[in-house]
């Protein structure tokens, strides 16, 4: 049995927690919002007042919240994490916020301390049944006496030193924004030469994005887009790979355009919807832009 803590109860955080609660571990929660952290209390959990309350005597620290300014709240801010943790506990941040917060991170708490950030790919599904892909950066050493816990959760990947998973994460994300723009927009353009929805989702059927278009096929149907993946953290994270990208000096451009589709539905008022909602979006721009037409 571990003694280990969670800091941040959103929807995965909460759902790592209980797996982790089940799996018999000693486990300290914390969350921003008190309440958040009831249901895991009474299935044996401890909450602890403030992060770096929860980071006190505990073998290892667990982070997973929205964004790399949520993540320096708790950790470098008042009784944050970096306030209490001391070796040999480890710290291991799960969330997405890319490899410069990493870094930051890194700087905040003290040297002796060991660190591996395994951000996750996967939702909440796959968090409940500890079926996530967990990229995992740090030194073998510490990886190695970590995999027991982390496989609780599901299948981590050791990708490189510190800050390799954060950028594995960008990577792997690079390929769900982008594949969601390019279905919107053959959806879009389906729309706008005329051709019915039906016969535009025949034509996907047989195309590179035949997966995608039938998972998403009832939803544009239907109109609704039932939440696992925010549209606001899904336009977060195009963000940290465009910006991650221009610090490589690399030029992303379809990544830039789908991360704009997104910007765009959010502004919209979508941002609390799930991600795929841009979908829809992007088929009433076509529609408010009127059919083609010919000569």
């Amino acid at each position: 049995m571990t003694r280990v803590a969670v800091v941040g109860l959103g929807a995965m955080g909460s759902r790592l927690a209980r797996r982790l609660v089940d799996a018999g571990h000693d486990v300290v929660v914390w969350n921003r919002t008190p309440e958040r952290a009831a249901p895991l209390v009474d299935a044996g959990a401890q909450r602890a007042e403030t992060p770096g309350a929860a980071a006190r005597d505990v073998e290892a620290v667990i982070t997973m919240v929205a964004d790399a300014s949520a993540l320096r709240a708790v950790v470098e801010g008042r009784d944050g994490v970096a306030a209490t943790i001391a070796a040999p506990t480890t710290l291991i941040d799960m969330s997405t916020v890319g490899p410069a917060a990493v870094r930051d991170v890194r700087a905040a708490v003290p040297e002796e301390v060991g660190m591996l950030d395994a951000p996750v790919l996967g939702s909440l599904k796959e968090v409940e049944a500890g079926s996530l892909t967990i990229f995992v950066g740090g030194p073998s050493s510490l990886v190695e006496r970590w995999l027991p816990l982390l496989s609780i959760l599901g299948r981590p990947i050791h990708v490189g030193p510190l800050g390799s998973g954060a950028a594995a994460k960008l990577v792997a994300n690079s390929t769900l924004v982008g594949v969601i723009g390019v279905l919107g927009e053959a959806l879009a353009l389906a729309d706008g030469l005329g051709l019915s929805r039906e016969t535009a989702f025949e034509i996907l059927a047989v195309s590179p994005l035949a997966a995608q278009a039938d998972r998403r096929r009832q939803a544009v149907e239907s109109g609704e887009y039932p939440r696992r993946f925010g549209l606001s953290l899904a336009r977060k994270d195009g963000d940290l790979v465009t910006e991650a990208a221009r610090d490589a000096g690399i030029r992303l451009r379809l990544a830039e355009a789908a991360r704009g589709w997104l910007a765009e539905a959010e502004q919209a008022g979508l941002g609390d919807q799930d991600y795929s909602a841009v979908l829809g979006y992007m088929l009433g721009a076509a529609r408010s832009a009127g059919p083609a037409t010919t000569d």
